[in-house]
């Protein structure tokens, strides 16, 4: 479950990055899956959601997941479309590469040889 300020509007980037599809939607509560047999993704309202800052630590990440994918530069374009953005100070080192949700959540792309 991830916090953020608009779940309807965070639904679409996870849609987008996971080929995930809505299987709840309420105006605070969307519940996202990739496929029945893996665990859903849960967007939660909170009004109190501050943006967090990976860098300086305040406020906290408090999430961060990595997806696995084949080719970073590939993934970087479709992650930008869908609002993404690349973090300052993810220099691309080969294997991963450090990107914010349009809500501010860090998370990483990584590729098989980054897992090491």
């Amino acid at each position: 479950m991830i916090d953020c300020p608009d779940p309807s509007a965070l639904a679409g980037f996870y849609e987008g990055l996971l080929g995930a599809t809505r299987v709840h939607e309420s105006a605070d509560w969307i519940t996202l899956e990739v496929t029945p047999d893996e665990p859903t993704l849960s967007l939660q309202r909170s009004d109190s959601y501050r943006r967090p800052d990976w860098k300086a630590g305040e406020p906290p990440q408090q999430l961060h997941v990595d997806y696995l994918v084949d080719d970073l530069d590939v993934a970087e374009r479709q992650v930008l479309a869908l609002g993404g953005s690349l973090l300052e100070g993810s220099d691309k080192p080969i294997g991963y590469r450090v990107y914010a949700d349009p809500a501010g959540h860090p998370f990483c792309l990584v590729t098989p040889e980054g897992l090491g």
